[in-house]
């Protein structure tokens, strides 16, 4: 199994973004995210403190919640660079 990747929480709502989460509202340091299924509404706060990488555990639980693997994270993030 492999290591997640270190990102920080600006650069994973602008993936979240690109995979149709909408930004909802911001409280005070979190981006509050949401996007309609058919299950319901998915609604996810990320942390946006400076510029340090997410803990590995903030950005299992986003992922899990969003339903995105880390190997579409790490493709998703070098669509990013480019």
């Amino acid at each position: 199994m492999s290591k997640p990747p270190q990102i920080s929480g600006q650069k994973l709502c602008k993936i979240i973004e690109k995979e149709g989460f909408v930004f909802i509202r911001q409280t005070g340091s979190h981006k509050i995210y949401q996007k309609q299924t058919e299950e319901g509404k998915i609604t996810i706060p990320i942390p946006v403190h400076s510029n340090k990488p997410l803990k590995k555990g903030t950005l299992h639980n986003i992922l899990k919640k969003t339903g995105i693997t880390k190997e579409k994270l790490i493709f998703l993030m070098t669509l990013l660079l480019y």
